[in-house]
């Protein structure tokens, strides 16, 4: 079964209501617009002064008036106009935010012990060779560095070390209302490849939708089922780098929050 990923590892000087509101703007507080004069044929109410302090009501030609009716006190203000307050919107991460956080990370994870540097590089790549290489040529100046160190630790790992990383990936889990089908289907789809190359599929779904896991997997499944060993071995291994990569970042990322996880 797959380790399918897209799930992290872990875990304005405006006013609330954002801008201020119209009325407010104008040094005044928003109030309706009440009628003074006519009501038209066509429901139309003229005014005969100004609106807001946007010059007198213009009246068209082609409307007719028929007779001044006095317009009720509660019609008036049965329905205040109000001026809808502004749901605010969180403010995006900043690419200076991220990268400040993953300094702090780094460091923290530069400074770890051996053995705790060694059990968390494991949850991101099952192989212990990769892991303890990884671990033995910190300090890692920049992110960056630590990626390329994962890739180039990747691309060195013999058929047993692969095997060893494989048996660490463990079986997706559907969320528990996915449809029944989903499940029968995903389960068909992972025997069928285990029988062919005697280990789990794995496939990394970075920036893949949840809701369309399932489809991917199915699809990616069934196209891969016609490789040979050699070229499926290969995708395999590709697939693991990957994963380790997405993994090293959001170990780096854990680590430099206030609370890591580690």
């Amino acid at each position: 079964m797959p380790f399918v990923r897209g799930v992290p590892l872990s875990r304005s000087s405006e006013s609330p209501a954002g801008l201020p509101e119209r009325g407010r703007r104008a040094g005044r507080a928003a109030v309706p617009v009440q009628s003074q004069g006519l009501v038209q044929s066509q429901g139309l109410v003229q005014s005969q002064g100004l609106v807001q302090g946007h010059g007198p009501v213009q009246s068209h030609g082609s409307v007719q008036s028929h007779g001044s009716v006095p317009v009720p006190q509660e019609a008036r203000t049965r329905n205040p106009v109000r001026t809808p307050a502004r749901i605010p919107v969180p403010e995006p991460v900043s690419a200076s935010t991220r990268t400040s956080a993953h300094s702090k990370g780094l460091g923290r994870f530069n400074g770890w012990t051996g053995d705790l540097a060694e059990a968390a590089l494991l949850e991101c790549c099952g192989s212990r060779r990769w892991a303890q290489r990884m671990a033995a040529h910190r300090p890692y100046p920049d992110l960056a560095s630590l990626l390329a160190a994962s890739d180039e630790a990747g691309y060195d790992l013999g058929p047993t070390d692969l095997a060893e990383a494989l048996a660490s990936e463990c079986a997706p889990c559907l969320h528990h209302e996915a449809p029944r089908a989903a499940h029968l289907a995903l389960r068909a789809a992972h025997a069928a490849y285990e029988h062919s190359f005697g280990h789990v599929f794995v496939i990394c779904m970075d920036g893949v939708p949840p809701s369309q896991h399932v489809d991917q997997v199915l699809t990616a499944i069934r196209a891969r089922l016609a490789n040979d060993p050699d070229e499926e071995r290969s995708l395999t291994a590709e697939e693991m780098r990957r994963l380790a990569r997405g993994r090293i970042i959001e170990l780096v990322t854990a680590a430099g929050r206030p609370d890591p996880l580690l």
